[in-house]
């Protein structure tokens, strides 16, 4: 599994880890009831602690994107994921930041839509190959 790891940045490698997987599975490059690499063999492979890993999976399969069973590992859980308020609510809150920092950033409202339309294409045209 490749995963693009900036060890430089301020954004804690756990949570790259974390948001790495989500686009893996959101372009299709991990399947669903996959197995994700064992938490050893991922941290070795990327060269981080185990604990680091173990934090990523586990906030991965406290939001749904895959199960954790101790006989099997870490598996890509069923595709769609159930739609909940809360998750409705969470991307309205990361899409509200998004959007004000593209703001300030001198990003007109037309990049943004383009952008975000161009993103949204990639990972359902992946998907349905």
């Amino acid at each position: 599994m490749i995963l693009n790891l900036d060890f430089n940045s301020d954004v804690p490698i756990y949570t790259q880890i974390k948001e790495e997987i989500i686009k893996s599975i959101a372009s299709g490059d991990l399947k669903i009831n996959e197995s994700l690499p064992s938490v050893r063999n991922m941290a070795e492979e990327i060269g981080v602690n185990l604990h680091t890993v173990n934090k990523s999976y586990n906030l991965l399969k406290d939001e749904g994107y895959i199960n954790i069973d101790r006989r099997k590992g870490a598996m890509v859980n069923t595709l769609p994921l159930p739609k909940k308020e809360d998750n409705t609510e969470k991307i309205k809150s990361m899409l509200e930041l998004l959007t004000a920092e593209s703001y300030l950033l001198g990003i007109s409202k037309e990049e943004f839509i383009d952008f975000s339309n161009k993103f949204f294409d990639d990972y359902e045209v992946k998907n349905y190959e």
